[in-house]
């Protein structure tokens, strides 16, 4: 049986960023947060951290930083994942050598890649890695799809761990639980389906909610792991408004301008991607309020 990298709720961290790059001195005060609050893992220059637009040397040095202000008291994971194998690889290496522990590997995006393309991709990755990798299925947004077939096949590798499950059919996790066994581990890639993919054996989530709401993320697994299922569920049903909310514009414009108001960082994205709507942003504000969260 493979180790397993972390039970519990890991926060997809945003990035912190203004028109003149990466704000570290922000960034290391929000992951000084999160292990305070008592979050079980963190990840690095995934999708929430605007991974597609920060430049090769940011991603690189966010990675390093990240490792450093860490200092081990929790694992890092590094998105390293790209549409361009031959880039993956290379900072897949990259985080390997900044002492990761482990990588965040998404499907590549645009090229549509077909199931026998996606075993040769993550396998090539892999193969270069020295830490476990975990694959990230996210179809919404890459348009490619890892079948649970696939994922059997993947999880052969000594060195393919688990898998981030962002597919939204519950069907579709329990096929892939069931022909995988103990060979991967599942984490839930949706905050409104931590627990339903924990009651089929997935070991927590890889969350953007825990991002503003780390310590009642993390009591929402212990309690189901503790066997409290009642009262996990309770928390799921209830945080469910505000994590609707979190995705009423496209992931992170909504997280980002939670943290802003949070004070943790600017609310400033780049092009892409723009500040929430007025609209949506009261929403989102008056659920933070109704959830405890002081907003600045």
């Amino acid at each position: 049986m493979k180790k397993t990298i972390f039970e519990g709720m890991a926060t997809a961290l945003i990035t912190p960023i203004t028109e003149n790059g990466i704000d570290f001195e922000a960034f290391a005060k929000l992951i000084d947060w999160q292990i305070e609050k008592g979050i079980n893992g963190l990840v690095v220059c995934g999708t929430t951290g605007e991974s597609s637009t920060l430049t090769d040397e940011e991603h690189r040095e966010a990675i390093r930083f990240a490792v450093k202000q860490a200092a081990g008291r929790v694992p890092v994971i590094a998105g390293t994942g790209s549409n361009d194998t031959a880039y993956a690889i290379e900072l897949t290496k990259e985080a390997c050598a900044a002492g990761a522990d482990a990588v965040l590997v998404v499907t590549p995006y645009y090229n549509k890649a077909t199931q026998k393309g996606l075993i040769k991709m993550f396998t090539a990755i892999a193969d270069a890695s020295t830490v476990p990798v975990i694959l990230y299925n996210v179809p919404s947004r890459t348009g490619v799809n890892i079948e649970p077939a696939t994922v059997a096949e993947l999880a052969k590798h000594p060195r393919i761990s688990a898998i981030k499950d962002a597919g939204g059919n519950i069907s579709k996790t329990a096929e892939l639980i069931s022909l995988c066994g103990d060979n991967i581990d599942v984490y839930s890639g949706n905050d409104d389906q931590v627990i339903p993919i924990m009651s089929l054996g997935g070991k927590g989530c890889i969350s953007v909610l825990s991002n503003i709401m780390p310590k009642e993320a993390v009591e929402m697994c212990r309690l189901f792991k503790e066997g409290k299922t009642a009262e996990a569920a309770k928390m799921q049903i209830d945080l469910l408004p505000l994590i609707n909310a979190l995705f009423s514009e496209v992931n992170p414009i909504p997280v980002k301008a939670a943290m802003a108001a949070m004070g943790f960082c600017d609310d400033y994205l780049r092009l892409p991607l723009t500040p929430m709507e007025d609209g949506n942003r009261e929403k989102l504000y008056s659920l933070m309020r109704k959830n405890g969260l002081n907003l600045l």
